[in-house]
């Protein structure tokens, strides 16, 4: 069947300034991190794409190592694109990375101009496409000199492989740092990517500031925590989630008594606020004015708008924020 957008899907959906430049993004982008994969249900992935697209989602987040199998997230991206959303193209916006291990050998990983290029170059052709809009370091190599892994980006824009550059897990003095060297370059830095939830906020001790000041926009990945900050497991650990999974990043050990206390404590004051766990935790990372976007992982069209829901409600009481803050200290 040919898909056909609702044609309301822009007016559905908040978008905010990436930083100073011209990149509108979606308060809720995807990211394919998960449940895109060849051992996944490619129908339910294809299901959840196409529902972000009609809900206004522009953003599509992957990398060449996303699956399992590496790579495969991006082989199945690029089959719906070409089966559905070719003449979408110019409505999207795709981004990928490099840095973690993909293939054998010493150039198959880290920051090195060989391994970035080479592994774009992988990507666009698993995805089909001339290029992508924004390319990411994906975290920082310490034996690679910055001024290489800078060259390389800057090198891959004047290809025209890539529209936009990013990073993605630097830290706040290496985020100055390689935003510096890449304007000494002539090209700019578009947007950081760090991990940042209610469970986890290291971004708050710098690198959200670092960020402001540089006109970066920022996507935090892992919003949910894995999917703790949900209701899924305030009952146990249902078969179907990602602590189940043994290719999974959520271990069953990070679920302890006293984190489901936290959970729960969480829990009970989202349901005073009309909303799920969920929905709050987005809504609490979107409340800061530096975060352009949240990145959300989704294994059902049902968990996708549930998710977007928390848009519904972004405004947090000084009380609320002060409970958080007692629950889950930064």
């Amino acid at each position: 069947m040919t898909f056909s957008p609702d044609k309301n899907r822009y007016s559905n959906m908040k978008y905010a300034r990436c930083g100073n430049s011209g990149i509108l993004l979606p308060r809720i982008s995807l990211g394919l991190w998960h449940n895109f994969g060849d051992v996944d249900d490619f129908n339910t992935a294809r299901d959840i794409l196409l529902s972000a697209f009609d809900a206004g989602i522009t953003h599509f987040d992957l990398a060449n190592n996303y699956g399992p199998s590496p790579g495969s997230a991006e082989l199945n991206f690029g089959k719906i694109l070409k089966n559905d959303l070719k003449s979408f193209r110019d409505e999207i916006i795709i981004s990928t990375k490099a840095g973690y291990f993909m293939w054998p050998g010493p150039y198959g990983e880290w920051g090195s101009k060989k391994y970035l290029v080479a592994s774009l170059d992988q990507s666009l052709k698993r995805m089909g496409l001339d290029y992508v809009d924004i390319f990411y370091s994906h975290r920082p190599d310490p034996d690679t000199p910055f001024e290489e892994t800078m060259a390389a980006l800057d090198l891959i824009v004047r290809q025209g492989k890539a529209l936009y550059v990013g990073l993605s897990n630097y830290d706040p003095q290496q985020t100055m740092e390689a935003v510096e060297l890449l304007e000494s370059m002539g090209t700019r830095c578009l947007i950081h990517q760090p991990k940042y939830s209610m469970m986890v906020r290291d971004p708050e001790l710098g690198l959200l500031d670092v960020l402001e000041s540089k006109g970066l926009g920022c996507i935090p990945f892992s919003p949910l925590a894995q999917g703790l900050l949900t209701n899924k497991y305030l009952k146990g650990i249902p078969k179907d989630s990602r602590a189940e999974k043994e290719h999974g990043f959520l271990q069953k050990s990070a679920i302890t008594p006293e984190i489901l206390g936290k959970l729960m404590q969480l829990d009970d004051l989202a349901t005073k606020r009309g909303q799920t766990l969920a929905q709050m935790a987005l809504s609490w990372v979107l409340r800061d004015h530096r975060i352009t976007s949240a990145l959300i992982g989704a294994s059902s069209v049902k968990q996708l708008e549930n998710s977007i829901q928390c848009l519904d409600n972004l405004e947090f009481s000084a009380e609320e924020l002060k409970k958080i803050d007692e629950i889950m200290p930064a």
